[in-house]
């Protein structure tokens, strides 16, 4: 089975910030309602307990110790901080610092109760917070801060800032341990897919490649009857409507599918890249953006034109919002719309992004041209995306080596233009400013798009974590 990356569960750690000489049943309070929080939420939380540590928070060189190694044992995946009072900015930063882990790490400090009064009780964490954040600076330990830094665990805002924090460390231990999976060269044509193996590898990605040949000649090797052909034959009809393609075109459509599966699965691969044009059509004889689709919209980005930074902007996409991505040209301004953009491919885009049941169809730029016959251009992907709010993210690196990612909001919307393939109508709120951000920051002409609006977790991931420099648009 494909493993699925849409929402893979999270294990957080927690740290509740003390200071000894400030209330311990405020302390206790604010750390049980934090965990309950997180807990409700669904998260898999790793905590000190009480016994462990006084009151199961963190306020010593040693209980620090305790805690860096609880959550280095367990692997977590982002560490969120609690001052639920003062607490002590020393424990916080060794603690962080020694579990030797590059999570990301969230702050907030906990809301007062009560009016202050002379000798009541209080937390002063609005000051605590500051000295936290100032000693994980003195480390260079990176941190994220939420809209209300000082809150309440539990209420709205809380509840939003968790879950783009959960997004960011979804994109961040996605990305730092991905492999994508490289079939066949890019196109020559395309200099835009070029990238650099080795500096992607700083970054956390590993490139598996696979020559095109083998693919073609493993699946050539299938039966007709294999299980695996016929389980792929069987559920086409029902992703999409195949009556424009003829039954051999079907058949190697699902051939390629299940070796493609098959490979994926064994390398554990997280995303692809294909060589989708036009040796796989002169060679085997069908279009692979069927195949592409399907793929994607189980969970397994698949990528153009053999375009490894493509599959990562659509992998990291797909972590932060949940849903599938699409790799996408930026193919067309509207005629009369300065905010509308066409954003189009041949014909590759998930079923779950579109409006209606997609269909397979002949690819017309192949066949018109003359670069491949009608027989051997089968199975594309016809289909309209659904209305609906957009993120649009584009990783690359320039001529000295630097990764740098572009991130953009917008919305799709129905138009009465219309051309082939997959394809939708992207309204971006000052679309000729983000255009002249594409040329003069040398972006290619791929981006990927996916569901909602996570714009900002991207930006976070990518610019605080990961090292890339970010180029934001109406985020």
């Amino acid at each position: 089975m494909i493993k699925p990356t849409f929402i893979a569960p999270l294990k957080l750690g927690f740290l509740p910030a003390s200071r000894g000489f400030f209330s311990k049943r405020l302390a206790r309070e604010m750390r049980a309602q934090t965990l309950a929080t997180l807990h409700n939420a669904g998260y898999e939380v790793v905590v000190p307990e009480p016994g462990q540590t006084n009151e199961g928070c963190v306020e010593s060189r040693a209980e620090a110790q305790f805690c860096a190694n609880l959550f280095r044992e367990n692997r977590v995946d982002g560490v969120i901080v609690c001052a639920v009072n003062f607490g002590d900015e020393q424990a916080v930063a060794l603690a962080l610092r020694d579990m030797e882990l590059k999570v990301p790490i969230f702050l907030f400090a906990a809301q007062e109760e009560a009016a202050l009064r002379p000798g009541g009780e209080r937390r002063d964490s609005f000051c605590g917070l500051l000295s936290i954040a100032e000693a994980l600076r003195q480390m260079g330990l990176p941190y994220s801060i939420g809209r209300n830094p000082v809150c309440v665990p539990g209420d709205e805002v809380f509840a939003a800032d968790l879950n783009w924090f959960a997004a960011v460390c979804r994109v961040v231990r996605g990305l730092r341990r991905a492999r994508y999976g490289q079939i066949g060269a890019r196109p020559d044509a395309f200099w835009t897919c070029r990238f650099d193996e080795k500096a992607l590898q700083k970054i956390g990605p590993t490139t598996v490649t696979l020559d095109l040949s083998e693919v073609i000649a493993g699946a050539e090797k299938f039966k007709d009857d294999a299980p695996e052909v016929k389980a792929v034959l069987e559920s086409l009809p029902g992703y999409a409507d195949t009556s424009a393609l003829a039954s051999s075109s079907l058949l190697r459509i699902a051939k390629l599918e299940a070796f493609i599966r098959r490979w994926a699965e064994e390398q554990n691969l997280d995303a692809l890249a294909v060589q989708c044009w036009t040796s796989i059509q002169q060679n085997y004889g069908v279009c692979s953006c069927t195949t592409m689709s399907r793929l994607t919209d189980l969970g397994l980005p698949a990528a153009c034109e053999a375009d490894i930074p493509g599959a990562m902007s659509m992998h990291a996409l797909q972590l932060a919002s949940g849903h599938a991505a699409a790799l996408a040209d930026w193919n067309n301004l509207h005629n009369d719309e300065r905010d509308l953009v066409n954003l189009w491919h041949c014909g590759v885009f998930p079923k779950s992004l579109g409006q209606t049941k997609p269909k397979l169809e002949t690819h017309p730029i192949l066949r018109d041209s003359g670069a491949v016959s009608a027989e051997k251009a089968g199975g594309i992907v016809e289909i309209l995306l659904a209305e609906m709010p957009v993120t649009l993210a584009r990783v690359t690196h320039d001529a000295g080596g630097n990764w740098k990612v572009l991130v953009a909001q917008g919305k799709i919307e129905n138009n009465a233009a219309a051309t082939t393939g997959s394809y939708g109508w992207c309204r971006i709120e000052n679309l000729s400013g983000l255009y002249r951000n594409v040329l003069l920051r040398h972006f290619p002409h791929h981006v990927a798009l996916t569901r909602g609006s996570v714009g900002s977790a991207l930006e976070e991931a990518f610019g605080r974590y990961l090292g890339l420099d970010v180029f934001p648009h109406s985020l």
